[in-house]
């Protein structure tokens, strides 16, 4: 059985996969400065919840966009499960070439995107990753990641408007009735989600024309993905659980030495 450890900057996504499928998938809060043995307690329990131990894991992968929890995670699987796991970085064989210009500097889970789509769903591709920071990244048809764009994500931008100003206040990221807003909520609903369609509609449509290429399909992911998808037609297909099966991809490949 394998284990998919997924470490972002607000959340970790584990996945447990068996048999062919995903069995069952947990998130907990990323906390940096939490030891292994408190993350294993977790693990443990979220385990024992679904019937299974440590025993029960086989294999490990690990992706993770904080480095302290990648040792954090690292250290857990050798100890409590005694594994070795994947971590994957820009030298682990992905099935992708890195056509950057750093490929040291690119975040883990922006190199596994990119493998899963070109495993899963082919080439071209534009990965948009709806997460702490809203990520656009792109593979080209020759399936080589080529680079992409950051913007902070949608939370990230509201919580600036507020704690920069006196008297806004958070609001429900939904579409307001109408792109003016006739009151201060539905202001800043359409400043803040509708504007940032536009803004991932702007992006997909320029990183389109630079990359000249037909047919390229638009692949949305991250937990905010649904309810962008709800209100743009720029977004092909969303896959939730994008960043485990590029895991599950990786670890696979590294495993059969294709």
């Amino acid at each position: 059985m394998l284990m998919a450890v997924d470490v972002g900057n607000t959340n970790i996504h584990l996945g447990l996969y068996h048999d062919g499928k995903w069995i069952t998938s947990w998130r907990m809060r990323t906390v940096a400065d939490k030891m292994p043995d408190e993350y294993a307690v977790l693990l443990r329990n979220f385990l024992a919840g679904a019937n299974l131990s440590y025993q029960s894991i086989t294999g490990v992968a690990i992706g993770s966009v904080v480095p302290r929890l990648t040792r954090t995670f690292t250290e857990l699987v050798q100890h409590y499960l005694e594994i070795e796991p994947l971590v994957v970085n820009h030298k682990t064989k992905t099935g992708i070439r890195l056509e950057i210009d750093q490929p040291e500097q690119a975040g883990a889970d922006r190199i596994i995107n990119a493998a899963a789509v070109v495993a899963l769903y082919g080439a071209p591709a534009i990965v948009c990753d709806f997460g702490t920071a809203t990520t656009f990244d792109v593979v080209s048809g020759s399936g080589a990641y080529c680079g992409g764009a950051i913007a902070p994500g949608i939370n990230v931008s509201m919580d600036a408007l507020v704690s920069m100003t006196a008297r806004l206040h958070k609001v429900d990221l939904t579409p307001p009735p109408d792109v003016i807003g006739r009151n201060t909520i539905h202001a800043m609903q359409s400043g803040l989600f509708v504007g940032y369609v536009a803004m991932i509609e702007g992006m997909v449509a320029r990183i389109k024309r630079s990359m000249n290429e037909p047919n390229i399909k638009v692949i949305g992911t991250g937990g905010l993905a649904p309810i962008f998808n709800e209100n743009t037609d720029a977004i092909d297909l969303i896959i939730p659980e994008l960043t485990l099966e590029g895991l599950r991809v990786i670890y696979e490949l590294n495993q059969t030495g294709a």
